[in-house]
C-alpha cells in the first residue's frame, strides 16, 4: 500500500501539497471556511442531517472534510452516528494528518481523536458520533464494488486539470449510481466538463458562487 510519507511538500509553514498533483490539500486562504461553503453548504448542511445520514468523499486528503463534518453534526440535534465513506488511493500518513491539522480548530477534541485512531491504513473508525470507512485504492476500481448509497457527496479530488481520472465522466456515472433519490453532490469545481458529466450522470446541475478567488463552484441534485 502507498502512502503520501514522501508525497508531500510544506509550503508556507504548514501547509501540505501534493507532489504527485502538484496541488495543495486544502485552501491556502483558510481550509475551514472553504470546506463549509463547498461541502457543507453546497449539500444544504447540516439542515438535511437526519438519522442515519450517509456522506461519501472521494479524496479523503487530510480529513479535513470529515472534521468539519462531523462536528457539525455533533452541534446538530441528530442521534447516532454521521456514516462518513471516503475513496483514497494515497493515504496520508498519521505524523502528516497531525501536521496538516496543526492549522485547524481542536473541533471539542475530535481533532485530536481523528489523528490518535488514524495509522494511514483507511478502513472502518469508529468514534463519537462517527461511523468513518476510508476505502483504499483507485476510485474507478473500488467505488463500483462499494453497495452502499450516499445523501451527499463530497467531490474533493485534486484539480481536474491535474488529476483528471477522479473526474471521468465513467467515475461521476458511478458517483450517480451510489446517491438517494434526492441526494446531493457538491464540488469547488465548475469545469465545464465536470458539470457535463454530473448532468449524464442523472443529476440536475446548477453554477453557484465559489470560495476565496474560486468565482464558481458545483451543486447537484438526484431527482425523484
Amino acid at each position: 500500500m502507498q502512502n503520501q510519507s514522501d508525497q508531500i511538500e510544506w509550503r508556507d509553514g504548514d501547509v501540505p501539497v501534493s507532489t504527485l498533483f502538484d496541488d495543495p490539500f486544502f485552501s491556502l486562504e483558510d481550509g475551514v471556511a472553504e470546506t463549509e461553503h463547498v461541502f457543507l453548504a453546497g449539500n444544504d448542511l447540516p439542515a438535511r442531517f437526519a438519522q442515519g445520514f450517509h456522506i461519501a468523499e472521494l479524496g479523503f486528503g487530510t480529513g479535513l472534510n470529515l472534521l468539519v463534518a462531523w462536528d457539525a453534526w455533533m452541534k446538530s440535534t441528530q442521534q447516532g452516528s454521521l456514516h462518513f465513506t471516503s475513496f483514497e488511493a494515497f493515504p496520508i500518513t498519521q505524523a502528516d494528518m497531525i501536521r496538516a491539522h496543526q492549522a485547524f480548530p481542536e473541533f471539542d477534541g475530535r481533532r485530536e481523536a481523528l489523528s490518535s485512531a488514524w495509522h494511514g491504513q483507511g478502513g472502518v473508525i469508529a468514534l463519537e458520533g462517527l461511523q468513518l470507512n476510508v476505502v483504499v485504492g483507485d476510485a474507478r476500481e473500488t467505488l463500483p464494488q462499494w453497495s452502499g448509497k450516499a445523501d451527499a457527496w463530497f467531490l474533493d479530488g485534486f484539480s481536474p486539470a491535474k488529476n483528471p481520472e477522479l473526474w471521468s465522466p465513467e467515475l461521476l456515472a458511478q458517483v450517480g449510481k451510489h446517491t438517494s433519490t434526492n441526494g446531493t453532490a457538491a464540488t469547488y469545481t465548475a469545469a465545464g466538463f465536470v458539470r457535463r458529466g454530473l448532468t449524464d450522470a442523472g443529476f440536475d446541475v446548477e453554477r453557484t458562487n465559489g470560495f476565496g478567488r474560486k468565482r464558481h463552484m458545483t451543486r447537484a441534485r438526484m431527482p425523484k
